[in-house]
């Protein structure tokens, strides 16, 4: 680490600091963790982002809105597909919620996935982030966190009673690095105040190639997406709603830039990245959801449900990945002649039962939840003469089920007045039924069943203290069970490694401790944190034998992880706003070195290097505008497991590189129906990357939103 990076993390490390600085003084209500609370009576350390944050920081999709959050590493493995490491956690092993279904599927493979793209960001109302909480609320992979987007509503029972209301806006973003970047999106509701409501909305995006300081533009790293969303929603009576909503996400060639040819390397001091050596690795995605809920709350003292859900939900969602292995540069990229695709269809079908009940000094929160996957799965192949199917290259197996049963309760005690106690506890039933997995040994497909059950339990608590502070924290058992693509799934990872799945693969298992410090006061907002995982069984890629190149499924890796985030703001004065953040991992674990072989012990791969920000906030008395100044920083991450050190096209030798980011944000309520953001982005060209990510970030970037109301 330089001295400039090492003297500026030294700074911010010691003042109190917060991701959110517009809304720290606002009470915040959270329903992550299925029960309604403040965030400040939590007995969670969460994030809370709404659309004003998103709007205002510029953040073009949901992985990206994640980048000014403690304790999350933005990792990218393209400029389309991010995968943010939470407490050290990534891909399955958090958990994706959108409006509370369950997004996380059976095809889901190890390491970072390109899932998390498949949400709309423009088209989110808030989106709540809670950390290690277990899997006592929302059962299998909810290990590092558990994010909840929330889609944009109507607002029908906001409106006065009875009237007719229509509103709506037009937003347009313009992107300057590189080839450009266009984005733009339509939205409006009708209805009737207290009645009913109607919200619709679509959003084109149309990015450019990258341009990085070192490398200059990175061919292919643009891509198209288009989304809709449409939500309508119905009083039943009082307190009695009816929504029925659906959504969809399409995106197209997205490029595995590291991977291919058009990746030349990177070298910055020791640091050396190698170049790509593929001709293609091209990926399309498809997601569509829809569901229909009936919420109700009695607000009866005395009821015996206070509050209750019932919900069911539909997804669609399609994976088509092509690859073109060849090297050669004389010869052309063409998808339609030559070169693999793999593709994977499921359709997962979603009930979700949730019910409130007072008892005594408390209250229960119960319910079940059922999830079935159906997948489809082809691949095919062309040499040059011609498509030919190749059941042993399916990414996942064919024709196969997978179910996900759960049944979960907790209480809620309030134990004194200022002392509040939560316990609770879930029972998960899992079940795969594989229907063609194709067995090299027997030379065809087989079937198989395999099934799981798991009881977790956590336990946390709040106490209140003097002069608005409170200290909270509690242990949460968390776990995962194996899914399709761990016991039969066949793809590359990281720089092109061979992966293949096992059918002898049993749960992964996880503790977290965690005790936190939080103050929420007229004129500041504190909060720290100290978190330590501890982890059993880990399903990895572990090499089928000893110098082998070729990885296979197994519960090869143990170990623990353990961090720290202190977050906060201060309200200097009427118009200065200060605040930031820090945060910082470290773990080992212990990773067989083949199938059968002995362990190594090594460091945990891609645990968060020394992370802060700071920002400096000024609103104008009127508050028609404000500007802030931040800075983004990174240590040096060089503490390396032999994985990362294989990763070569994504983490270079020695690490990856720290890096100081200065970026200025600014804000224009131009009239009642107009106002501006403008973003300048790494005002000093820094050249840099995320850990663990595939590409580098953008230089210098100017970026305009517009946005009209009527």
């Amino acid at each position: 680490m330089n001295k400039r990076t090492s003297l500026l993390l030294s700074a911010i490390s010691i003042v109190p600091l917060t991701a959110q600085a517009q809304d720290f003084l606002k009470t915040i209500v959270v329903t992550a963790s299925r029960a309604k609370s403040t965030q400040e009576d939590s007995a969670y350390t969460s994030t809370y982002l709404d659309n004003e944050f998103l709007t205002e920081n510029l953040r073009r999709n949901l992985p990206e809105a994640l980048t000014y959050t403690p304790g999350v590493l933005s990792q990218k493995t393209t400029y389309g597909h991010g995968s943010p490491f939470i407490r050290g956690q990534t891909g399955r092993a958090n958990l994706l919620m959108y409006d509370g279904i369950r997004l996380n599927n059976s095809v889901w493979r190890t390491g970072p996935v390109q899932y998390w793209n498949t949400i709309d960001s423009y088209g989110i109302d808030h989106m709540e982030l809670i950390k290690s909480q277990g899997s006592v609320p929302f059962g299998s992979d909810a290990i590092g966190g558990t994010l909840n987007a929330f889609g944009k509503d109507s607002g029908f029972r906001e409106e006065a009673e009875g009237a007719f209301f229509s509103h709506g806006s037009s937003y347009y973003e313009y992107r300057s690095n590189g080839d450009g970047s266009n984005i733009g999106r339509v939205e409006g509701s009708i209805g009737q105040g207290g009645r009913w409501g109607l919200h619709a909305g679509i959003t084109m995006k149309e990015f450019g190639d990258i341009e990085s300081p070192a490398i200059g533009t990175m061919q292919n790293t643009g891509y198209d997406e288009s989304a809709w969303d449409i939500r309508f929603e119905a009083a039943l009576d009082p307190s009695t709603t009816l929504t029925a909503a659906l959504m969809q996400v399409q995106q197209d060639d997205i490029w595995r830039w590291h991977r291919t040819i058009l990746n030349p390397g990177w070298k910055k001091g020791d640091n050396v990245a190698s170049a790509g050596s593929w001709l293609a690795n091209v990926f399309d995605q498809d997601r569509l959801l829809g569901y229909v809920r009936v919420a109700s709350e009695d607000p009866r003292e005395g009821a015996l449900i206070s509050r209750w859900s019932a919900t069911l939900s539909y997804q669609d969602n399609t994976d088509l990945e092509f690859q073109d292995r060849r090297s050669n540069t004389s010869q052309s990229f063409n998808s339609s002649r030559f070169g693999q695709w793999q593709e994977a269809n499921v359709q997962t079908y979603g009930v979700d039962l949730e019910f409130e009940s007072p008892m005594g000094p408390g209250k229960w929160i119960y319910g079940l939840d059922y999830y079935q996957d159906e997948v489809n799965s082809i691949a095919s192949r062309n040499r040059g003469t011609g498509v030919t199917f190749t059941p042993s290259a399916r990414p996942v197996a064919d024709d196969s089920s997978y179910s996900l049963f759960g049944l979960h309760g907790q209480y809620h005690w309030q134990a004194k007045e200022d002392l509040r106690i939560e316990s609770g506890v879930r029972y998960t039933y899992a079940e795969a039924d594989i229907g063609k997995r194709w067995d090299n040994n027997a030379g065809e497909d087989l079937s198989s069943n395999q099934d799981w059950d798991n009881a977790v339990f956590s336990l946390r608590a709040i106490q209140d203290l003097p002069k608005d502070w409170a200290l909270y924290g509690g242990i949460s058992q968390a776990f995962r069970a194996p899914n399709l693509a761990d016991l039969s799934g066949v793809t590359t990872s990281r720089s092109g490694v061979e992966t293949g799945g096992s059918v002898d693969v049993n749960p992964e298992n996880f503790i977290t401790y965690e005790v936190g410090l939080r103050q929420s006061g007229k004129n500041t907002n504190f909060q720290a944190a100290f978190f330590y995982t501890d982890i059993d069984g880990i399903i990895t890629d572990v090499p089928v034998s000893n110098g082998s190149t070729t990885t296979q499924a197994a519960n090869g890796r143990d170990g623990y992880i353990y961090g720290f985030e202190v977050e906060g703001a201060w309200q200097i004065t009427e118009q200065w706003l200060l605040s930031g953040f820090v945060g910082w991992q470290e773990g080992e674990t212990r990773t067989a070195a083949f199938i059968d072989g002995p362990t190594v012990e090594e460091p945990y791969s891609r645990a968060l290097p020394l992370t802060a920000s700071m920002a400096l906030r000024w609103t104008h008395p009127s508050a028609r505008y404000w500007i802030e100044a931040r800075v983004l920083a990174a240590e040096e991450a060089d503490r390396l497991s032999a994985a990362d050190m294989g990763d070569t096209q994504r983490i270079p030798t020695n690490g990856t590189p720290s890096y100081v980011v200065p970026m200025v944000y600014a804000g224009w309520k131009a009239t009642e129906h107009l106002e501006c953001n403008l973003g300048l982005e790494n005002i000093s060209h820094v050249d840099f990357r995320h850990h663990g990510s595939g590409n580098n970030e953008p230089g210098f970037q100017a970026t305009l939103g517009i946005r009209t109301f009527w």
